[in-house]
């Protein structure tokens, strides 16, 4: 096996590190994605942006022979799963997530087998071996709607985040039974220094990721995904908000709303970025060059694995 290709373009202009990318897409039929979160510059060069739910809906309807998925593994496990016929590229192997790795296959698949008359929705949040011991797969911006077109009295369980779960409860009057699992960054931000910026800035409006503890669903003007807090920001007619969420949504709020000023929510933590993910900015341009260069790492899934994980995606795709 020949030895990867690594070109150290830490010292070219950001400009012409973008153009090598956009050449390589184009000579490859490569169809980049990012997430909200990623950091700017990838943003930028991005065909497509978007949340958990948009970023599975581009990947099922592209015709590209590689996806290039900027954001975190399961993210591109999903890809994968519902793509098994083209290459999926992660910029760094080691981009994982906090909230996945709060909930363990194996520990999660007794959970479910202690419970066997309840339905397994998952956050989308998770492994793909997750996944497999799921009924229905959601995100943060699908997951009220589909709860709701459940049966009233049916038995859910709901998994790995607590905090959006207790939310879908209190909008839904359902009383699903949680896993206890969480995000780091949404569970950092602190309540005190938020309020604090409220009083500086008393006519911003507050928006909250469901991800977050429900003290701070509590104060927000909206709560919802970072789609719907996008669109939210876009349609509503106040002039500053503070985004209690990960903090590269606020590149794309920008870019939609310039004459509006948008105010990355502080942490518990004054020592330390815990606004941001350390796994979303774990991708460079720098290695989203090297994964189109040497196309990898690539994401490999396990064909009965992906099988499995296949049809809560789906059954989602169909709800949504």
């Amino acid at each position: 096996m020949s030895a990867l290709k690594t070109v150290d373009n830490s010292t070219l202009p950001l400009d012409t590190l973008k153009d090598r990318i956009l050449k390589l897409k184009k000579e490859k039929n490569a169809l980049i994605m990012a997430h909200y979160y990623q950091r700017d510059e990838i943003q930028e060069i991005a065909d497509f942006i978007g949340d958990s739910l948009a970023l599975a809906r581009k990947a099922a309807d592209t015709d590209a022979d590689i996806i290039l998925m900027c954001g975190v593994h399961f993210m591109g496990e999903t890809a994968k799963i519902l793509c098994p016929d083209k290459k999926v590229l992660i910029p760094d192997m080691e981009a994982g997530c906090s909230l996945a790795d709060s909930c363990d296959p194996e520990e999660f698949a007794e959970f479910v087998a202690a419970h066997p008359d309840h339905t397994v929705v998952s956050y989308v949040n998770t492994s793909a071996a997750v996944k497999a011991h799921t009924d229905i797969v959601v995100t943060s911006g699908n997951a009220r709607k589909i709860i709701e077109s459940l049966p009233e009295d049916e038995k859910i369980i709901f998994g790995p985040d607590q905090n959006l779960g207790g939310y879908i409860n209190s909008v839904t009057g359902r009383n699903m039974l949680l896993w206890p699992g969480a995000c780091h960054v949404h569970e950092r931000f602190s309540l005190e220094k938020i309020l604090n910026m409220k009083k500086e800035h008393p006519g911003a409006k507050i928006l909250v990721h469901p991800e977050c503890k429900k003290p701070l669903q509590m104060i927000a003007d909206k709560v919802g995904s970072t789609a719907a807090l996008l669109d939210f920001a876009a349609k509503d007619d106040a002039k500053e908000y503070i985004v209690v969420t990960e903090s590269g949504i606020l590149y794309e709020m920008r870019n939609k709303c310039p004459e509006k000023t948008f105010l990355a929510a502080p942490a518990e933590d004054a020592e330390c970025q815990c606004n941001e993910c350390d796994f979303m900015k774990m991708n460079t341009l720098q290695k989203v060059y090297d994964a189109l260069l040497n196309e990898s790492p690539e994401i490999e899934v396990d064909p009965q694995l992906a099988a499995k994980a296949l049809r809560p995606i789906e059954r989602m795709l169909e709800l949504s």
